[in-house]
């Protein structure tokens, strides 16, 4: 049965051949480095293109130049593939598909495990119980970076890099005021969110998690635009609350930061909370806020929500705004899937000057007669470790075995340069930030100097890439796109499913946060499922699949269940989030967990909760 979606940039369906399909997992050889020698290594690395060179070609980045059967396949730049509209009308004044009760409805408070969602907020204002202004007025205590001692600051606040409280403020007070004469602004109005820093918001500063030096125009330079999903998220009335940390240039998945501090992981403090959008995760699973916007090339809003235990939704490439990268999106992280696709439904208004992303036309979620196919790829599953693999299984086979659950069928699938194209994707993201560091500084010589020991080795790899190994990554993203249309033809609305990470947390080791760490193995690893989305522009959302022991700390670890849906489908992406919410609270023993030190907000602004 052939798809009737109409696409613009569409690669074409096309199988790859079968010695792409061939899967032989390689191990990795970059060695691990964290304190001193760390420290050194960075130094001589930093110094030494003959050295940037050697750990280049150590990391396997130039095994694509060797592939001659990609010889006359095309170079795709930009996985910029748009789904359009076959109605008449125009993209931009088609409305938000409306929010049904079960988004906006707050759940039953016997429900195992419940974070607070944006119906929680709303209800609160309605009823009078709360204004937005004795929210917030709770909330600036928990997250609040500029209080002085810093031994003072609650032990929250790492979540967050900076607040302008008085705008905060004001933003609450108008908010109030709103409510207190009958006219809110919707179902947003008065719900704080949080903003990852790299990501535009007028008048702050996006340090990226740098260290601030003032030695260099690009710290003195606040942003004059807000990105458009905040900008949306604010005229629906959502409260900016701040900027949240993050791993320094998005350029890990841990979220290990000596210079703005690591965030911490709730769940089980001695691992790390994930990165880049370290903060967001933090935050969101600490109950601070229910939404969080982020930004992903590699895993970066789908890594820290499954470490931390939350949903996070990576769109089709250009989706919400237009990024200049390859492989980084903006979108929304939050606590409850009904949040997600709220947040997601109004961040994803078309914008008018930004034609790019006014072209997409709306996802539509899917008619709930529609066959459902859940596509497993067996070889690439099995990378991930033993209790991850168990966790997966479970929820994969009850959503499939259970007509009320989700009622898919299950079929195998196999994908193309499962291998090759993960290291393509990771050098493009290396060579992107080196190319974006170099814009950050008057004099492009300087562009390791802002950046933190880690990332000087990493960035100054990046600057090594060959253009015509660059022209390669792009020939194996124009075959993996291509295979996956094809996929998606055979299996119309289907949805590929992984682990959203191979491992349940990355374990904090002694002497990471006093300079950072470096471990490219590890790295490589826990993006072995991310990248796929990246690279082919497709949309994937992670969710809490269930929870799994910790090796060390105290506290179980929440594991991640992942999946893909073809370009423009982020609807059928939701829908599922929201049955892999029904399987958590109605088949998985113990239903969803919350952290020991979860924050009730709400109680808090109530006097009923100290914290």
């Amino acid at each position: 049965m052939a798809s009737t979606k109409i696409f613009l940039n569409h690669p074409g369906a096309k199988e790859a051949p079968a010695h792409a399909l061939e899967f032989q997992p390689e191990a990795d050889r970059n060695p691990p480095m964290r304190g001193l020698p760390l420290v050194a290594a960075s130094m001589l690395v930093s110094n030494s293109q003959w050295l940037q060179k050697f750990m280049w070609s150590n990391a396997e980045f130039g095994q694509a130049k060797y592939m001659s059967e990609l010889n006359g396949e095309q170079w795709r730049a930009q996985p910029n593939v748009i789904p359009i509209s076959s109605s008449s009308s125009s993209i931009s004044t088609q409305p938000i598909p409306p929010f049904d009760p079960s988004l906006t409805t707050p759940q039953p408070p016997t429900v195992p495990g419940r974070f607070t969602s944006i119906a929680d907020y709303h209800a609160a204002y309605a009823s009078g119980q709360l204004t937005p202004l004795q929210v917030i007025d709770a909330l600036l205590p928990l997250i609040r970076r500029d209080i002085k001692p810093k031994q003072q600051q609650s032990k929250y606040a790492v979540a967050f890099i900076q607040s302008k409280v008085d705008e905060v403020l004001a933003e609450a007070k108008a908010s109030t005021e709103r409510w207190q004469a009958g006219r809110p602004l919707g179902i947003l109005d008065g719900v704080p969110f949080g903003v990852k820093d790299d990501t535009e918001v007028e008048g702050y500063v996006s340090t990226m998690g740098m260290k601030v030096d003032e030695r260099f125009e690009y710290f003195k330079k606040p942003a004059t635009e807000t990105v458009w999903p905040a900008k949306k998220l604010r005229e629906a009335g959502a409260i900016m609350v701040g900027k949240m940390n993050q791993h320094e240039i998005g350029m890990d998945t841990t979220g290990c930061n000596p210079a703005t501090g690591t965030a911490t992981n709730w769940y089980n403090t001695q691992y790390f909370p994930g990165g880049s959008s370290s903060g967001a995760g933090s935050a969101l699973s600490a109950g601070l806020v229910p939404i969080a916007i982020g930004t992903d090339a590699g895993g970066s809003m789908r890594i820290p929500p499954a470490f931390c235990g939350v949903y996070g939704l990576k769109p089709t490439h250009n989706r919400v705004v237009s990024r200049n990268s390859s492989m980084c999106v903006v979108g929304p992280m939050c606590s409850n899937p009904s949040d997600l696709t709220i947040a997601y439904r109004i961040m994803a208004q078309p914008d008018p000057s930004d034609p790019a992303q006014s072209s997409l036309a709306p996802s539509i979620p899917p008619s709930p007669t529609a066959k459902k196919y859940l596509g497993l790829c067996p070889e690439w599953i099995a990378l991930a470790d033993a209790d991850v693999r168990t966790t997966f299984n479970r929820a994969i086979e009850t959503l499939c075995s259970s007509s009320s659950l989700g009622g898919y069928e299950l079929v195998t699938i196999k994908l193309p340069y499962l291998r090759e194209g993960q290291l393509a994707h990771a050098a493009t993201c290396l060579t992107e930030a080196a190319a974006d560091a170099r814009n950050r500084v008057a004099n492009p010589d300087d562009y390791l100097k802002p950046l933190n020991y880690p990332n000087r080795i990493m960035v100054s790899m990046g600057a090594q890439t060959p253009a015509a190994d660059y022209l390669r990554y792009n020939q194996l993203r124009h075959v993996i796109m291509q295979h996956l249309a094809h996929l998606y033809e055979q299996y119309p609305g289907l949805l590929i499913v992984t682990p959203t990470t191979p491992m349940a947390g990355w374990p904090i080791m002694p002497g990471d946060n006093a300079y950072g760490c470096s471990d490219g193995n590890r790295s490589i690893r826990n993006m072995t499922y991310v990248w796929y989305a990246n690279t082919s522009g497709c949309p994937a959302v992670t969710c809490p699949g269930g929870y799994v022991e910790a090796q060390q700390g105290e506290g179980k670890l929440p594991v991640g269940v992942m999946a893909m849906a073809e370009w423009g489908e982020e609807e059928r992406l939701l829908g599922f989030a929201r049955e892999m919410e029904r399987y958590l609270a109605e088949a998985y023993e113990g239903g969803r967990q919350r952290p020991k030190e979860w924050v009730d907000v709400l109680g808090v602004a109530k006097g009923q909760v100290k914290v």
